[in-house]
This record gives structure tokens, C-alpha cells and sequence, in this order.
């Protein structure tokens, strides 16, 4: 993260006051702000002249930048970090949306991954902008193998956890593999990996057909590395372990050329999912919530967006995965930092199967 340059401590009250002022309006607006609008602001009771020499000064020292030939000014990445670090206001979550986050989440089916698609799609809906959630990785050791036939191209693999996890995913077998190949298939694997994690399946596999190909029907040999291939490439790290919703939410018909072509290159960031795990990374480095603002988050400086991430834990308060908001640099933090936070703490909660009685403080 980029460390500011500047500090609260290089403002005289007059100019925090404006500074903080300037702020607000543009990220209740998104417009550049000008002088004569800040004079006609409660409070500061200021002249036009006044607040411009101010205005000069906060760009000095990099807080300000000014997008066009206008007068009017936009904080910079440095100047919103400023703000959200020591002059933004974080509220308490209200109560319709206490309530709706627990209503949403809180179910006494055990599909996390249900659980988990709904936190994004509710956080989405309650930021108006894209969500992601990171998946726990898939530690749990394998219990049973299967693979259903669904037709001469089609087949599911079944991976069934010894947590109680079940998946299922469709995939295209090896052309002309027998009923009794893949009875050899799912009964090579059970013997293999019983009790190993998806972690240590690729490798496990890759040794022990080296060292049993003989023994096995080379489509059941096939089989059996296309069917690990599902789940355990990257040991069940990868791409598929994010969730993202609410992509046209950043879509505003009022944008310009240049901010249209931002959102197309963190909707490309999104969709090729590029170094995804990071975000695990950004969260893992403290508790609570994390905000990154703009080309503090190489994952997506290009986009010029801002991420708000907080990591959820399971029951040993080992940090599993992350749950956040990205959105234009100008997001409301003041309300979707508290709702981000108690989002991740009650996925938390329920990851480790703790159902709250009570409201979470």
C-alpha cells in the first residue's frame, strides 16, 4: 500500500475543514468540486477566493487533482486514503440491514457454497457495486469418489469430503470409455485417496499411475487424471475458488469515454480473474477491514477502483477466505465498510457453524 506523503498533521483546521468538505460532495456527487460550491456549504462560511487559495495549497501537497480545464478539483488516491484513514466517520450498520444480512445468510442447510454465492449477491445489492468472495480452500480429506454416466459425452464426477461436502461437476469423459473402465476409475481413485486432501491428490496421482499404468485400462487411466484435473489443479487453489456478483452494477449511463473504459478493464480483470488469490493476501495481513484505493491495489490499478476486503475465519480463527466490495474510488465507505465487516464476521459465524442467537456487536 502506498504510504501518504502527507498528513492530518499538515492541515490548519480552515483547510481540513474544506479539505473534508471537498471530499463528501465528490463522493456524494462524483463530480469535480469547485470553490463557489464549497462557499455555499453550511458551516464553513468561507469565500469563494478563500476556499480556492485553500484548494491550491491541498493540491501542493498532492490531495487534489483537477481532471480538467475546469476549477473544479477531485481528491487524488493519496487524498482519499487521507480522508478514509483520519477524517472518515464510520457509522454503526443500521438495523433494516442487520437485519436483512442475517435474513439472507443465516439457513439451516449446510451449502456453503449456496451460503457463500448469497453473501455476494447480497453485498452487491446492498453496495450497488461488484462483489467478491473468496471460497475456503478445500482442506477437508477425501471420503469417496464417483462417476455417473450421463450419456456417450457427458459424465459427473462426485467428490464426497470427509466434512460432509459433496460436489458435483459435469465434464466430457475419453471417447469410447466402458462402464467397466470407469467402475476401474472410481475404484482406483477411492483406493488412492481416502483420507488425502485435494492438495495432495495431484501429486499422488500423477506417482502412482506412473507406477501402476499396467495395471490400469488406458481410458481408465485417462479417466482418472481428467477426473482429479477437476478439482485438484493448482491444489484447489484456483481461479474457482472467487465469486463474483453484481458486475452491471458498475455500469452508469452517465459515464464518460474514460470511465467506461476503466469498468471494461476491471470487467477483464474479473472475468480472467488474474491473480485472485492476492486477495486472500490483502486480507490475511490484519484483522478487520482493509480498504485499498486506486493504484494502491495492483489487482486492479488499471481500473482505477477501490476494494474494501475483510477476511472470514472458521472455528480456530484460522483466516479461510475474504469477502469484499469493489467499485469506483468514490464508494460511500462511510456505510459499506461496517457492511462489508459484519457480512465477513457473520460468514464466519456460520462457516464454522456457530448460528448466532443474538445479534453480532
Amino acid at each position: 500500500m502506498t504510504e501518504p506523503t502527507a498528513s492530518l498533521g499538515d492541515l490548519n483546521e480552515r483547510s481540513r475543514a474544506i479539505f473534508r468538505q471537498l471530499v463528501e460532495t465528490y463522493l456524494d456527487t462524483g463530480e469535480p468540486v469547485g470553490s463557489r460550491t464549497l462557499s455555499r456549504s453550511v458551516g464553513l462560511g468561507l469565500s469563494p477566493a478563500t476556499i480556492r487559495n485553500v484548494m491550491q495549497d491541498l493540491e501542493i501537497l498532492g490531495l487534489l487533482g483537477s481532471p480538467h480545464v475546469s476549477a473544479g478539483r477531485v481528491p487524488t488516491d493519496l487524498g482519499l486514503r487521507l480522508f478514509v484513514d483520519g477524517v472518515l466517520e464510520i457509522g454503526d450498520l443500521g438495523t433494516d440491514e442487520r437485519t436483512e444480512i442475517e435474513r439472507n445468510l443465516d439457513s439451516n442447510d449446510a451449502d456453503l457454497a449456496g451460503m457463500l454465492d448469497r453473501a455476494g449477491t447480497l453485498l452487491s445489492g446492498l453496495s450497488h457495486c461488484a462483489s467478491l468472495v473468496t471460497a475456503p480452500k478445500r482442506e477437508a480429506p477425501i471420503r469417496h469418489v464417483d462417476f455417473v454416466a450421463l450419456g456417450p459425452d457427458r459424465a459427473i464426477a462426485v467428490l464426497v469430503m470427509q466434512d460432509g461436502t459433496v460436489e458435483n461437476r459435469v465434464f466430457t469423459p475419453p471417447l469410447g470409455l466402458t462402464p467397466a473402465a470407469m467402475r476401474e476409475a472410481a475404484n482406483f481413485l477411492n483406493a488412492t485417496l481416502n483420507g488425502r486432501t485435494l492438495a495432495e491428490a495431484q501429486q499422488v496421482i500423477e506417482q502412482e499411475i506412473r507406477q501402476r499404468r499396467s495395471e490400469l485400462d488406458m481410458l481408465a487411466a485417462e479417466m482418472v487424471e481428467r477426473g482429479v484435473a477437476l478439482w485438484s489443479r493448482d491444489g484447489g487453489e484456483g481461479p474457482d475458488r472467487l465469486i463474483v456478483r453484481g458486475r452491471a452494477n458498475l455500469l452508469d449511463q452517465e459515464a464518460d469515454a474514460q470511465e467506461l473504459e476503466r469498468i471494461r478493464q476491471l470487467f477483464d480483470d474479473l472475468e480472467q480473474k488474474r491473480d485472485m488469490l492476492q486477495l486472500l493476501d490483502l486480507a490475511d495481513s490484519g484483522d478487520g477491514v482493509r480498504v485499498f484505493i486506486g493504484s494502491e491495489n495492483k489487482l486492479f490499478s488499471l481500473s482505477g477502483s477501490s476494494l474494501v476486503i475483510a477476511p472470514y475465519t472458521d472455528a480456530n480463527r484460522r483466516i479461510i477466505g475474504a469477502i469484499g466490495v469493489i467499485g469506483p474510488t468514490r464508494l460511500n465507505y462511510g456505510r459499506i465498510v461496517p457492511i462489508v465487516d459484519y457480512t465477513a464476521r457473520l460468514v464466519g459465524r456460520l462457516v464454522s457453524g456457530d448460528r448466532p442467537t443474538r445479534r453480532i456487536g
